[in-house]
């Protein structure tokens, strides 16, 4: 019994960090960032010494709690940059990022919000300098309006999280959408091409409804 207890400790204490993360990640996506380490905590399970003891700050809690979106949205940025096309490649940035955040509000809030001393914990910085890098090579080559800045990026992104829907599933479509009519908006020589189906957002409107 004795020999099998620091096991058991280990696997509380594992238990204990994904019952925190979870409950960190639905807090976050549904009340915000602001939300009081205490509720965490106790949506969690956990009293506030354990929590604090896994993670010291808000800055770490909320690093960890989207690591995995932060590496999905790392991996968006370097295939955009990739593409020999550079406006190709903004445009695959453009659709991408915006689905990402719609699959997932708490990232969305993360990656827009500025939490005081907080290290670059949603990518933010790499994400808005790669772009710059981006658009300067679209620019150059004709395809993005030469009047684009860096916050028409946030601007989009700002505007895609106000999509509301009834599932995650609807918010991705209407993303898919309002991401096609934001890249039009942002080419030079726009070439109207179709865009994405439309999502059901208006109640008892059908699909694709025209006014």
């Amino acid at each position: 019994m004795i020999e099998r207890l620091p096991h058991t400790l280990r696997s509380d204490a594992q238990d204990n960090r994904e019952r925190i993360l979870d409950a960190a990640r639905a807090l976050f996506s549904t009340v915000g960032l602001d939300v009081p380490m205490r509720e965490i905590a106790r949506r969690a399970g956990v009293g506030p010494a354990t929590l604090y003891r896994r993670f010291p700050t808000k800055q770490v809690l909320v690093a960890e709690a989207f690591a995995d979106r932060l590496r999905a949205c790392r991996t968006i940025v370097d295939e955009g940059c990739a593409h020999p096309d550079p406006w190709r490649g903004l445009c695959l940035v453009i659709e991408k990022l915006c689905e990402l955040h719609a699959r997932d509000r708490g990232f969305t809030e993360a990656f827009l919000a500025t939490l005081p001393g907080a290290p670059d914990v949603a990518g933010r910085e790499y994400t808005v300098k790669a772009v710059a890098g981006l658009a300067r090579r679209a620019k150059a080559a004709g395809r993005l309006r030469p009047d684009f800045v860096l916050d028409d990026l946030i601007l989009v992104l700002m505007a895609n999280k106000g999509i509301h829907a009834g599932s995650t599933a609807t918010r991705v479509i209407a993303s898919r959408r309002f991401a096609g009519l934001a890249i039009q908006a942002l080419e030079a020589c726009p070439r109207h091409a179709p865009l994405p189906p439309a999502a059901r957002l208006a109640p008892g409107a059908p699909d694709g409804a025209r006014p």
